[in-house]
């Protein structure tokens, strides 16, 4: 019976492909042992079998703690693994989470301003708006004034119109009856016969210009402004001397002046300098007595007769001479 155990280890072990482990190098030298004894001492082979059972037992229970230990150890480790994974996969998730709320703050802060922006672009743009409304109801309300006004400039442009055609219509009508004045004052009807001549009735002819004076009495004389209107009215203007020959006539037509009454003629003081009402300045001059070098404003020309001229104020009242061309006949 011990034998046949024996045998079945044997064959057991050998059929075993792997290199021996220590465990199984000393089952076989204790196989081989109780061959050994079995072939020389077949009375022990009870108590060996005993023993070589016992061995085994042993060396497989050894066996079995080292791969119960291994195994613990890979459970260990696979354990410590998972463990490090989930943690690795944890902190990956919160650095993510962590992320994702950096992400989420930046975008809320991003839309926060966006819509800042937009509130302020939309004042701005209400803001606008109400300026351009309020400018084009002022440029409606000018374009509606001003319509009115090219309104009422057209209508005062047609009357202008009008006026200047009434006023060439009367301007024709006075040219035709100033023609006819001119022939009846410069060639007046004597015995139905016109004779004409270089003056008008009642100017003096001398030389090239008529002169016509004008000896009012004290109540109806003028100031220097108010006798040039009075010639002018007459188509002629002041006395103005340019040559001995209207000095002499300027003498001459100063009837009956003497000291302090005398005529005016066109002699005025501007801008501290004598002049002529044709704009010409004072070149000779015939002052009884000499007046001072700088003529003052306000003073005009008096002339008394053969005596000479004298600087008067102009707002004192005077006699006056006027003077025009004469008509060439």
């Amino acid at each position: 019976m011990a034998e046949e155990e024996v045998n079945y280890a044997s064959v057991v072990f050998k059929s075993k492909k792997h290199p021996p482990t220590q465990a199984k190098k000393e089952e076989e030298t204790v196989d081989d042992e109780v061959k050994v004894e079995s072939e020389t001492n077949e009375p022990t082979a009870d108590t060996n079998a005993g023993v070589l059972l016992d061995k085994k037992a042993n060396n497989r229970r050894g066996q079995y703690q080292q791969l119960a230990c291994c195994l613990g150890i890979l459970c260990v480790i696979l354990l410590l693994g998972i463990i490090a994974v989930v943690v690795v996969y944890h902190l990956a998730t919160l650095d993510h989470e962590s992320d994702l709320m950096a992400a989420n703050h930046n975008l809320k802060n991003l839309n926060n301003n966006l819509i800042l922006e937009n509130l302020r672009r939309v004042n701005n743009l209400t803001v606008q708006l109400s300026n351009l409304t309020q400018n084009y109801n002022v440029l409606e309300s000018k374009i509606t004034n001003l319509t009115a006004v090219n309104q009422e400039l057209e209508r005062q442009r047609n009357n202008l119109t009008e006026q200047i055609k009434n006023m060439e219509t009367h301007w024709n009508k006075l040219n035709i009856s100033r023609a006819q004045w001119s022939i009846e004052a410069y060639c007046p009807k004597t015995d139905k016969v016109r004779q004409c001549k270089g003056c008008q009735n009642g100017w003096i002819l001398s030389g090239s210009n008529c002169y016509v004076y004008h000896n009012a009495k004290p109540a109806d004389q003028k100031t220097w402004e108010e006798a040039r209107e009075d010639c002018r009215g007459k188509s002629s203007d002041l006395v103005v001397v340019h040559n001995e020959e209207e000095k002499d006539a300027l003498n001459t037509y100063s009837v009956g002046s003497s000291g302090t009454d005398g005529y005016w003629f066109g002699l005025r003081a501007e801008g501290g300098r004598w002049k002529w009402i044709d704009g010409s300045n004072l070149t000779e001059s015939y002052w009884t007595p000499q007046p001072p070098p700088t003529a003052t404003d306000g003073q005009c020309g008096m002339s008394v007769q053969n005596v000479g001229w004298r600087s008067v104020n102009c707002t004192e009242k005077k006699q006056w001479i006027c003077i025009m061309k004469a008509l060439s006949v």
